[in-house]
């Protein structure tokens, strides 16, 4: 059988949730079923490891959505690869694809995760997003939401008539809670008294990390052993650190930019806090319950899934650092309670979300198109 080549395409090059979850996928799947190729629009270490795995890739940068300048590169990789069908991971990459593929009479997959619309928008800017997203599922042969909360948020928004939930994995055997891991916390010189709190996100307005910056300098200010990891990069990095220098809280925080040792990174904190504005279905969360760590969320699509207050997690309103701060301190006095919730956390993502049961799902619906 000659194996489906398949253009994989998503906004950037570097690892995020999205870009975490197009690595595992690509690595999941059989050589004799898909042959894979991947496209980014900027550089990074997503694409330096699927390239040191032999997996072709393609960097064509952009910065932009619905970019023209840029059509031709696309259609010539797509011409010179043989490509059979077009998945496009984020609707960044969807929209400077879709109509490519369409042109050519390529099956045309996108993957959302998380639509480009969100509840802190304007109305104007809103319904221009929720437009553009109907645009471009009009055109798709299959459209993926990772979260059966997103399939929802799609059809309320415009309609979304039809879409496959394939809900977000991760690869167990590299978040394994019972591991062996560095010594995170010698690293940073972090005492052994203080309970961390865990960022490990990019620093953009999604990741709400101002909230998280100002929720940890509250909780420290009522216990002082209570301090914040934060790592990432992102457009919001140096606003996030000068305001940590502004307001004298250096002391509050262990700082670092873009790492690959995630799961060292886990194992040494106490509790991981999401905060985000708007998601599908967070990569991040499901490495932190992969951990076995405790959790703070905000109840996003895909984290109101399978976040559940008092279970598995502690769920706040979005924007309220108050009421993260609360959560954290709850943890600090009911130590119990970080073991519950975080052996909770870690049976159902071993129950449901195996990065390889994606990869099979995936290449069922490569093997219906072809």
């Amino acid at each position: 059988m000659t194996p489906i080549r398949v253009l994989e395409v998503i906004r950037q090059g570097q690892i995020g949730g999205g870009e975490s979850h197009v690595l595992d996928l690509v690595m999941g799947f059989s050589r004799e079923m898909v042959e894979p190729v991947v496209m980014a629009f900027t550089p990074g270490h997503m694409i330096d490891t699927l390239q040191a795995a032999g997996i072709k890739c393609y960097v064509i940068e952009t910065e932009k959505a619905f970019d023209f300048k840029i059509q031709k590169k696309i259609r010539k990789v797509i011409e010179t690869e043989k490509i059979q069908i077009v998945h496009a991971h984020g609707s960044r990459a969807a929209s400077n694809v879709f109509r490519i593929a369409h042109g050519l009479h390529l099956p045309f997959i996108y993957t959302v995760h998380g639509w480009s619309f969100h509840q802190d928008q304007s109305r104007l800017v809103y319904t221009a997003r929720a437009w553009s997203e109907k645009l471009i599922c009009h055109y798709c042969n299959k459209v993926i939401c990772v979260s059966e909360s997103n399939r929802i948020s799609g059809k309320e928004a415009f309609g979304l008539k039809q879409a496959d939930v394939i809900e977000n994995g991760i690869n167990l055997k590299r978040f394994n809670a019972y591991g062996e891991f560095k010594d995170i916390r010698s690293e940073l010189h972090i005492g052994k008294e203080e309970f961390i709190i865990g960022f490990i996100a990019r620093m953009t307005l999604q990741k709400a990390p101002m909230d998280f910056v100002k929720s940890v300098a509250l909780a420290h200010k009522e216990n002082p052993n209570i301090k914040g990891l934060l790592v990432g990069e992102g457009d919001m990095k140096e606003e996030v650190y000068e305001y940590i220098r502004k307001e004298g809280l250096e002391d509050c925080f262990y700082l670092s930019g873009f790492r690959t040792d995630v799961p060292d990174l886990l194992n040494a904190i106490d509790v991981y806090c999401l905060p985000s504005l708007w998601e599908g279905l967070s990569i991040a969360l499901l490495e932190a319950m992969a951990m076995k760590k405790a959790l703070v969320v905000t109840p996003t699509d895909g984290t109101k899934e399978i976040i559940k207050a008092n279970r598995n997690g502690l769920v706040v309103d979005f924007g309220k650092p108050e009421s993260l701060a609360k959560a954290y301190l709850h943890y600090y006095h009911h130590p119990e309670l970080v073991v519950l919730y975080g052996s909770n956390a870690l049976e159902l993502v071993q129950e449901r979300f195996n990065s390889q049961r994606v990869s099979d799902e995936v290449t069922n619906i490569y093997k219906s198109l072809s």
